[in-house]
């Protein structure tokens, strides 16, 4: 009669707190994922100048360097986009005050894959360029989003929302070339 009672009073208290588990269970839409980590305007600051560079020194070598029409293709979206994003981060930031200095050299680790990329020839050109550009729009999409959910300056924070489009776009667009390959 106990183990009967026991189980009878386990098996109500499931039925009582199913809708409660069913909906802690329910995936959220991705607007309402908290950031996985907080950033300031100082470190996005610091951090998206090298990033935005790279992608248009890297793609202006794509220029003469890819044997495929379809990469210097992307490339010119790639340039044209960036400059367009590091004039409006300029004017966002010159608005309140703060001069972007743009830096005068790539971060070490930018500056390794352009040496990279300057080294390599033809075919290889081309994959290592793709690889690249997929890397760098993987990191500068996870920037973006990071500072877009948790900035401290709300003008920036909309600078990040507004070029996070272009960047998915880039990197769908890398990965139909790498798909094609």
């Amino acid at each position: 009669m106990k183990i009967t009672l026991y189980t009878l009073a386990t098996a109500s208290l499931m039925f009582a707190c199913q809708p409660v588990l069913a909906e802690a269970m329910k995936p959220k839409p991705a607007g309402d994922a908290a950031p996985m980590m907080v950033m300031d305007r100082a470190t996005f600051v610091r951090v998206v100048p090298s990033a935005n560079d790279f992608e248009i020194r890297s793609s202006e070598l794509a220029l003469e360097k890819a044997e495929a029409s379809d990469l210097k293709d992307a490339a010119k979206m790639i340039i044209a986009d960036h400059k367009k994003a590091g004039e409006k981060l300029q004017a966002v930031l010159k608005g309140k005050g703060v001069d972007l200095a743009m830096p005068a050299d790539l971060s070490p680790k930018h500056q390794k894959m352009l040496d990279q990329l300057q080294a390599a020839n033809g075919k290889d050109f081309d994959t290592l360029y793709l690889d690249m550009q997929a890397q760098a729009h993987m990191e500068a999409i996870g920037i973006f989003r990071t500072y877009a959910g948790s900035g401290d300056d709300q003008s920036v924070v909309g600078f990040a929302k507004e070029t996070l489009p272009s960047l998915e776009t880039h990197m769908a667009h890398v990965k139909m070339l790498i798909s094609a390959r």
